[in-house]
């Protein structure tokens, strides 16, 4: 009996993380909770090519930090990452595509070092292409929806992590 209930709890264990389908890696876990980084977007400088409205759209984004990562979340109360990136831009008037690759065929293309708050930045992460989109804030890092174990925060774009991920910014005008 002790063995016909043994078998039967590792194949509900072994049955349940079959179901789920392929998971995608999740992302590192810099710092913790109780340590974000610092919550201020850069100012423009002389000759920057960022609008007032790329500044807004990192405030809002930045004003999430801590929602919960829902996958095909679209709300503050649970957001995958394009979706997040959806939910921030409708909030200021621009309709946004719902998935990351569709995401990254709309505005213009950025080189990374002319990145602006506002600006998305792209990463292949789980398959070959765009499949996950952050929102850069300035200063080398952006905001972003990551993976099933994580909550909207912000990261460095420069950690081997995502440097090594990085495949395009764009600009939304």
């Amino acid at each position: 009996m002790l063995r016909l209930v043994l078998t039967f709890v590792v194949t509900l264990v072994c049955a349940a993380c079959a179901s789920s389908g392929a998971v995608p890696r999740p992302f590192p876990m810099p710092g913790s909770p109780s340590d974000p980084p610092p919550l201020s977007v850069p100012r423009p400088r002389t000759g920057a090519l960022a609008t007032a409205d790329g500044y807004s759209i990192s405030s809002t984004a930045l004003s999430l930090r801590g929602a919960p990562y829902r996958h095909g979340g679209v709300d503050p109360a649970g957001f995958d990452c394009s979706g997040f990136v959806k939910y921030v831009f409708e909030r200021h008037g621009v309709t946004m595509p719902r998935d990351t690759r569709k995401q990254f065929s709309v505005g213009h293309e950025v080189a990374p070092t002319l990145l602006e708050p506002g600006d998305l930045v792209f990463f292949t992460t789980v398959a070959p292409g765009a499949s996950h989109v952050g929102i850069a804030i300035g200063g080398d890092q952006f905001v972003h929806a990551p993976s099933t174990t994580g909550v909207v925060r912000v990261e460095t774009l420069s950690a081997q992590y995502w440097s090594s991920r990085f495949i395009g910014a764009k600009r939304i005008n």
